[in-house]
């Protein structure tokens, strides 16, 4: 699906009705998407740089900084304190990194508001919610745990489990894959690039988020639908999804649609 020029907003409605979204698959990015985890990233980026007497970044730098994995992340942190590092170095800084992170990972990161009551509601109208994302699979699943959020996911698909990260489209796909889903009737939710160019490549609808993580304007990186609040995201999800089903249905008809079908 190519990207629209700009997302567009829809109208306030009731939610789905339980079983209206039977079949479909819903990919939610982690970093800026599911999670505010900037305080913790750039914290614990913020102690290895400490310790190399560089001077700290700011939180406000996580949508530059976050997103691309933790090798982008330390490079561009420490271009940001003013010493660039080469590629050879930074291997033994992503190690020093991954065990600041993982000794304060859910210390200030915490769900965006209205997530758990939105991921309740895709739930009950009969969707199934896994994730990907560009943070390592262990390190998404100890925060994922630490937030009491795990069992919410039938899948976490960190860019270790996919055959090359997001931006590619494989990703997407084997998110949806791990899943048990069909990518001809999933959706992506995302706050970057990385999430629409993943989705859109591999023919997915993408929502974007505008709290997130990004140094693009929100509104501007050509996602299918905008929101400003996760209270917004299961009528816009019934909406994509339900005009996905039929314009599939439409350019397939017969059988193996079965995943697709409108729910009697």
């Amino acid at each position: 699906m190519p990207p629209s020029s700009a997302a567009t907003a829809l109208p306030r409605a009731a939610p789905p009705a339980p079983g209206r979204l039977a079949g479909a698959t819903i990919a939610f990015d982690l970093d800026g998407t599911l999670v505010d985890t900037a305080p913790d990233l750039v914290g614990a980026l913020n102690v290895v740089l400490g310790e190399r007497g560089l001077p700290h970044v700011p939180h406000d730098a996580a949508g530059y900084l976050v997103g691309k994995g933790a090798r982008a992340l330390i490079a561009r942190g420490f271009a940001l304190a003013g010493e660039p590092l080469r590629d050879e170095e930074i291997g033994g800084l992503v190690t020093c990194f991954i065990e600041a992170y993982r000794a304060r990972i859910a210390s200030e990161s915490h769900p965006f508001p209205g997530l758990e009551a939105a991921l309740q509601t895709l739930s009950d109208a009969g969707a199934t919610l896994c994730v990907c994302t560009n943070k390592r699979t262990d390190l998404s699943l100890a925060l994922l745990d630490a937030l009491r959020l795990t069992d919410r996911f039938v899948a976490v698909t960190g860019a270790d489990r996919a055959p090359a990260a997001k931006p590619d489209p494989s990703h997407f796909l084997a998110s949806i894959a791990e899943a048990g889903g069909d990518p001809a009737y999933a959706l992506m939710v995302g706050d970057s690039a990385n999430d629409v160019l993943s989705a859109h490549a591999a023919g997915a609808p993408v929502v974007v988020v505008s709290f997130g993580y990004t140094d693009i304007p929100a509104g501007e990186l050509g996602g299918d639908a905008l929101i400003d609040r996760f209270e917004e995201l299961p009528v816009v999800a019934e909406r994509i999804l339900t005009e996905l089903r039929a314009t599939r249905s439409r350019a397939l008809p017969g059988a193996g649609l079965s995943a697709i079908a409108p729910p009697s």
